[in-house]
């Protein structure tokens, strides 16, 4: 991000990426002034801080960073019984704020998302998020300001956001989910409820385009995806547990399905979101040697192969490496 006031954080993929994990380290490396979370439940952003895992979805990740204003963007879908158990788990009461135009996931949504048959084998979370976008598409959903346990929250994010823009203060959109999940770039109909890409997320938070510094996509060093849906280079479980890569869902626990990085398909998703850099992380599953370094000259040959063939095929900077699961377990090689 260097001293550039906007940067926008966009997954790669199919999510899963490490997008809490960079959100967290830029909120402690760069002493962030804003974060904004767009999306919604169905996404988890895992941060390791002090030895202690935080899955949160729906407090923003740079809550590590005590003096960062916490924002939950007007495009966001609050599920308000998960808001408030993670506000007070982070103990972010007095720098949290939900813009009063965020709609609200009712327990009828949930229902809705589990039992309604045109959903079946599309593999969502369940979470009710995407019935809670079609009513809101119908005009009829409940929004923030309607809710009272919500009332010492609301603010006018989109305002103070860009009021902190027009002074030079640090801001970023952490965008959720990742771009093949995108309503209409990725593996439709295997896809969220909503688009997932740059331009989704400064709309979502209130921001316009021409006042982002930085698209800032994330990759994980190898691929993986929950749910249903084409994925090219699927290996099998066994052979995702032999090489390291089989995980969990952060957010579900469903086992997450693993393929080799596509450097197709990440140069593809770089040029369609307008990424100015890229950060790459689990390198250390790819390659245990590089667990914990944090100087790129330190990386074993391999490694600098790798991560030099990425920005090569995509045309960008690769500025941050994850070498570990804590949030300043990072490479930085940014100017």
């Amino acid at each position: 991000m260097s001293n550039m006031p906007c940067t926008v954080i966009v997954g790669a993929f199919w999510g899963d990426e490490g997008k809490g994990k960079i959100t967290s380290y830029l909120a402690l490396k760069d002493k962030l002034d804003f974060c904004v979370r767009t999306g919604s439940v169905n996404a988890a952003h895992t941060v390791w801080i002090g030895g202690k895992c935080y899955a949160l979805h729906a407090v923003p990740a740079a809550f590590v960073n005590e003096k960062c204003r916490l924002m939950v963007a007007p495009g966001s879908n609050v599920e308000v019984a998960k808001l408030l158990e993670e506000i007070t788990l982070t103990k972010v009461q007095d720098r949290i704020f939900v813009d009063p135009q965020a709609s609200i996931i009712e327990s009828k949504h949930s229902l809705q998302d589990r039992t309604s048959a045109h959903l079946k084998g599309i593999g969502t979370t369940g979470r009710g998020v995407g019935p809670a976008i079609e009513e809101r598409v119908r005009r009829t959903a409940k929004l923030a300001k309607d809710i009272s346990e919500l009332k010492p929250y609301l603010a006018d994010t989109v305002t103070e956001i860009n009021e902190g823009l027009d002074s030079g203060k640090k801001v970023l959109l952490e965008g959720t989910q990742g771009f093949m999940l995108s309503l209409y770039h990725g593996t439709y109909p295997y896809v969220t409820g909503r688009d997932t890409g740059a331009a989704a997320i400064c709309s979502e938070a209130g921001v316009g385009p021409t006042r982002v510094d930085d698209v800032l996509i994330v990759y994980k060093a190898f691929i993986t995806r929950v749910g249903a849906g084409p994925m090219p280079g699927e290996l099998t479980k066994a052979e995702a547990i032999r090489r390291g890569w089989f995980e969990t869902a952060a957010g579900t626990g469903r086992d997450r399905r693993s393929a080799p990085f596509n450097f197709e398909l990440a140069k593809k998703n770089a040029r369609i979101n307008g990424a100015t850099q890229a950060a790459v992380t689990k390198l250390d599953c790819m390659f245990a040697n590089c667990q914990g370094i944090t100087v790129f000259d330190d990386l074993p040959n391999e490694g600098k192969q790798f991560i030099g063939k990425i920005e090569k095929q995509t045309g960008i900077p690769v500025t941050l490496i994850g070498t570990g699961p804590e949030a300043n377990d990072v490479i930085d090689r940014r100017p």
